[in-house]
């Protein structure tokens, strides 16, 4: 808990300013129900969609995405407003939310679809990144190197109907109660004063 607290305030001095209009974001941080369960609840965020980025495939479906054959990352887009909240403070909860120095793993999640990874927009979002991971290497925040990918953002599939929202959904199925509530509470606890009313 004390890493994830020195984590949230070290990456925040790279909030910066950003254009008024409305920004999106990709990143893939493991299973996109436990990513978009998070952003759901973050202030300044507008939407988020669960889908697949950064594979080969152009009609990747859940089941050929889970083969790891597609080559996508399970991700979320992210739609949010930079009057509200910057760029640097979507990466700070992205890095506090899952493990990014392990490869092509999260938990018990394993295979290249749940590989860390931001798929910027812009060269803003790609400088950005870069500092925070240089701040977190140089202040060994972890105690293994950060494996995130930080990439060109090509296209974007929305996930099936059915992922949309699951958690808020299908709060009591198994894999929601084990992995997913946990690490809900976990950011709401680190991120309580930015929460949505």
């Amino acid at each position: 808990m004390k890493r994830l607290l020195i984590i949230t305030t070290a990456v925040f001095i790279f909030m910066g300013s950003e254009a008024k209009n409305k920004e999106k974001t990709t990143l893939g941080a493991g299973c996109f129900w436990c990513v978009e369960a998070v952003y759901d609840q973050l202030k300044g965020v507008e939407s988020v969609v669960s889908g697949y980025s950064g594979g080969h495939d152009k009609t990747p479906t859940y089941n050929e995405v889970c083969t790891g054959s597609t080559g996508h990352a399970e991700v979320c887009q992210i739609t949010y407003d930079p009057d509200v909240i910057s760029f640097g403070e979507i990466l700070a909860v992205f890095w506090s939310v899952h493990n990014p120095t392990t490869l092509n793993r999260q938990g018990a999640d394993v295979g290249t679809q749940y590989r860390s990874a931001i798929f910027y927009h812009n060269e803003e979002q790609k400088r950005i990144a870069q500092e925070q991971i240089k701040l977190i290497g140089d202040q060994k925040l972890y105690p293994d190197p950060i494996v995130t990918e930080v990439v060109t953002f090509d296209k974007f599939y929305p996930a099936e109907d059915y992922h949309q929202e699951y958690f808020a959904n299908n709060p009591n199925q198994s894999y929601c109660r084990m992995v997913v509530g946990p690490k809900v509470e976990k950011f709401q606890k680190l991120f309580k004063d930015k929460l949505k009313k």
